[in-house]
């Protein structure tokens, strides 16, 4: 899973960048820097803890979340435009991390409106996608008239789906705003448009903003919330500090604070929540380990997850719940209780199962 972050320059966003990952990326401004920032993040689970406890594995392996920092030069959507390389950077993720200042700085020449912000930014990834909506269209309206029946047929489709969504973006809303059927969401997927990912915008306050940060998520959530959307506000500069420090240290600061959890965990769970991800688990004396897939998908998915192999070749799955699991301690005392199950392919995955794949080698 890659999460992207974004925002206007002085938002703070490589600030939190780090407090994420633990890094300590270069801050202070756009440095010129082509290169993204890259950290990838062992998801915090306190079930996959348990497990190892409980089999005592040869390694123990989180689910992991990859951040992205990309840097928009100063003056970029004042111009009316975001760079062309910045914007591809952004279409490889799969939930964007909008970054908003929510705290005083006089050299910005503005009064702090984290959601104003969002709004600004959010609009360039409309005008983006309407412009890639309407060149294809010129496309297709010409050379689309060509090729085979079939190829025709698909050309028209594609045609009409476009025309329903340039209005829309015209009017500068975003596609997440909009419902779209199966069909219509296979036929975009190559597009990867900007305003259709999912969102979660963060306001990024200081020290003296922390008693208000429920405040400044609520009127995140009346301006800016919505299909596809998460709000928060974290204090960015504190918690990057607090990354540093031994946990012991860290908790007696947070709740000195009154931060009550971490910005790492929080903003995976509500990027699991925004992006409907469920955690199943693998367990053994060989390695215990937590897989990630989308809510509603199926044993046969959580098997290629895992390898390819194993669901080519998938004849069942054993299932326990992880609750089930921990209370009986073991999986024969889970399968002697009849609480261990043999599930197919249909058998949709729920988060926290406990999975054992059979296959057949040679399929």
């Amino acid at each position: 899973m890659q999460v992207t972050l974004v925002g206007l320059p002085g938002s703070g966003k490589t600030t939190v960048f780090n407090a994420l990952t633990g890094g300590n990326a270069e801050t202070g401004g756009f440095t010129g820097r082509a290169t993204p920032n890259i950290g990838v993040v062992k998801v915090p689970d306190e079930r996959l803890d348990t497990l190892a406890a409980l089999f005592r594995p040869r390694r123990t392996t989180p689910a992991d979340v990859t951040y992205v920092d990309v840097a928009v030069p100063a003056g970029a959507t004042r111009a009316g435009t975001v760079a062309p390389d910045v914007l591809a950077q952004l279409r490889n993720a799969d939930a964007l991390l909008q970054v908003a200042r929510g705290f005083d700085d006089p050299s910005s020449g503005r009064e702090p409106d984290p959601w104003r912000d969002v709004e600004e930014l959010e609009l360039e990834f409309v005008v983006a996608d309407l412009t890639v909506v309407q060149k294809r269209l010129e496309k297709l309206r010409t050379s689309g008239r060509h090729g085979s029946p079939s190829e025709r047929e698909t050309n028209a489709l594609e045609e009409e789906l476009l025309a329903r969504l340039e209005p829309h973006l015209a009017e500068g809303a975003p596609l997440r705003a909009l419902t779209l059927s199966a069909d219509d969401e296979h036929r975009l997927r190559g597009y990867r448009f900007l305003s259709q990912k999912p969102l979660l915008a963060i306001a990024n306050i200081d020290e003296q903003g922390l008693p208000q940060a429920q405040t400044i998520e609520a009127r995140g959530r009346e301006r800016r919330g919505g299909a596809e959307v998460e709000i928060a506000a974290l204090a960015g500069k504190i918690e990057a500090e607090l990354t540093q420090l031994q946990p012991d240290d860290a908790a007696v600061f947070m709740e000195d604070l009154g931060i009550r959890e971490a910005s790492r965990g929080r903003v995976i769970r509500l990027t699991y929540r925004l992006l409907g991800l469920v955690s199943f688990f693998t367990a053994g004396e060989d390695e215990c380990r937590a897989w990630t897939i989308r809510r509603g998908e199926t044993a046969v998915d959580a098997a290629a997850a895992i390898h390819s192999d194993l669901a080519r070749g998938f004849i069942r799955a054993e299932v326990v719940s992880y609750e089930d699991l921990v209370a009986t301690g073991s999986m024969a005392e889970a399968r002697r209780k009849g609480l261990l199950r043999s599930e197919g392919k249909t058998y949709v995955v729920r988060d926290g199962d406990v999975l054992q794949v059979l296959f057949n080698v040679g399929r």
